[in-house]
């Protein structure tokens, strides 16, 4: 009642209406539009305002809604153009949860399975083959490669100046990208305790944030690993561009490849466990472990499964499209795999909010940068990251997803040689520094 629409200019139109009115009969608030592809118009609830606007252009999307409740599925018909959404992506997945969650009793199956079945199926397609043992070397290299090595110049468009391609620490809601991920930058320095000379090691350092920030601000000497190549040739000129060539490096190897032991007196991995999978976690642990000195710290950085949640039971849209072999585990569980490789859990952060707030900015930098990115990286490409940009800010949001920073001690005899409080953490005053660092470390 009380809903204006454009009369259909076609049976196909009026049927898919009368489709999607059945399917959404028990959504409510309804704060979006529907429109097909002939102008046909499905307007909001009365006195809601539009969020979005829901673009039908092939309805062959309606059949994976009602047919499939598979998210890789939907997350598919997006990105392929099967539907658009105009206005805030993010909303939208109320609606994707809605569609998705759904319990269908078998009277509603029946009918609307039965018109549903008459679309045709959307043609499957994916990223390709990927090589080898799941989490070996060989294939890491691979995954790593589909994700960081699209462009760098795409991920300049809505990253930071820092490039800092992980959550961003916010003193206020107010802060701006830069000076945000240049807050979290500090914020783990400290949490480090670095002081001039120390040897910091960054597994999966991106494009070099941090290492630039240890050498510059706190005197260190930081080597950085990764295995995209084109995030290691930019960080490499970065690197030279800032004079700090004696300082700090980056290195395209492996982290299971460095050699040496009680090497370095820091370790940082910033959103790069994520990666690991759990079948792996011992071994990233007792790696570090043996890579760091005794009394040494190791900040360890990753999105964790909120509680007890399950894994899920078949791949998301993000395991195919995104992050392939990426598994995300609860903080017990990684917590479990560092107190048996030895460490002494010091302190642990969850930083969901800020999460969430880095999400939206990204978000909206690369919509503002929409036509730029298209062309870098192609229509396809511009759409999964958008979708998975709004989709990861919406699980941060409604808590299915963690983002913690856990502290963990390499274990001395005697005192931690820690301070007692965090008080350090939040002082304003810079680290004062010699300029004749220690010597960069071989591995």
């Amino acid at each position: 009642m009380g809903e204006r629409e454009r009369k259909p200019v076609d049976r196909g139109a009026t049927t898919t209406l009368s489709f999607l009115r059945e399917l959404l009969c028990d959504y409510h608030p309804r704060d979006f539009e529907v429109r097909l592809r002939d102008g046909s118009c499905w307007t909001p609830e009365p006195g809601q305002f539009r969020r979005f606007t829901w673009q039908v252009n092939d309805p062959t999307i309606l059949r994976t809604a009602i047919l499939s409740a598979n998210e890789v599925d939907l997350g598919r018909a997006y990105i392929h153009g099967a539907f658009e959404i105009d206005g805030d992506l993010e909303a939208a997945f109320r609606l994707g949860d809605h569609l998705l969650n759904k319990k269908w009793t078998t009277k509603e199956k029946l009918r609307l399975g039965s018109w549903a079945l008459r679309l045709p199926l959307h043609p499957e397609e994916g990223l390709g083959r990927l090589r080898g043992r799941v989490h070996s070397q060989e294939r890491d290299q691979q995954v790593v490669a589909y994700h960081y090595d699209v462009s760098n110049e795409f991920y300049e468009l809505w990253l930071d100046r820092a490039m800092v391609y992980s959550c961003a620490y916010f003193r206020s809601p107010t802060d701006d990208l830069d000076t945000a991920q240049a807050q979290k930058l500090d914020h783990c320095c400290r949490k480090l305790r670095l002081q001039h000379g120390d040897r910091l090691l960054d597994i999966g350092c991106g494009w070099g944030g941090l290492v630039l920030h240890a050498a510059r601000k706190y005197g260190v000497r930081a080597l950085g690993v990764t295995l995209s190549w084109q995030q290691q040739k930019l960080a490499q000129q970065r690197i030279e561009a800032a004079g700090l060539a004696d300082r700090c490096e980056v290195r395209l190897v492996d982290y299971r490849a460095l050699e040496g032991e009680g090497v370095f007196d820091k370790i940082a991995s910033i959103g790069m466990v994520e990666h690991v999978g759990e079948s792996h976690l011992a071994e990233y642990f007792r790696q570090v472990h043996r890579l760091l000195r005794p009394g040494g710290v190791f900040l360890n950085h990753g999105i964790g499964n909120a509680g007890n949640r399950p894994k899920a039971a078949r791949p998301t849209f993000t395991d195919v499209y995104v992050f392939p072999d990426g598994e995300l585990c609860p903080i017990a569980t990684m917590l479990g795999y560092a107190e048996d490789a030895g460490f002494r859990v010091c302190d642990v952060e969850n930083l969901r909010e800020h999460y969430t707030m880095t999400l939206r900015h990204w978000l909206r930098r690369l919509e503002a940068h929409g036509e730029q990115a298209r062309q870098i990286v192609c229509e396809t490409k511009y759409r999964i990251w958008r979708l998975y940009l709004a989709g990861s800010a919406h699980y941060f949001r409604t808590g299915r997803l963690d983002l913690y920073q856990s502290l963990l001690l390499k274990s001395a005899a005697g005192e931690s040689g820690l301070p007692l409080t965090r008080e350090d953490w939040y002082q304003n005053s810079r680290n004062e520094y010699s300029t004749q660092p220690k010597a960069l470390v071989e591995d």
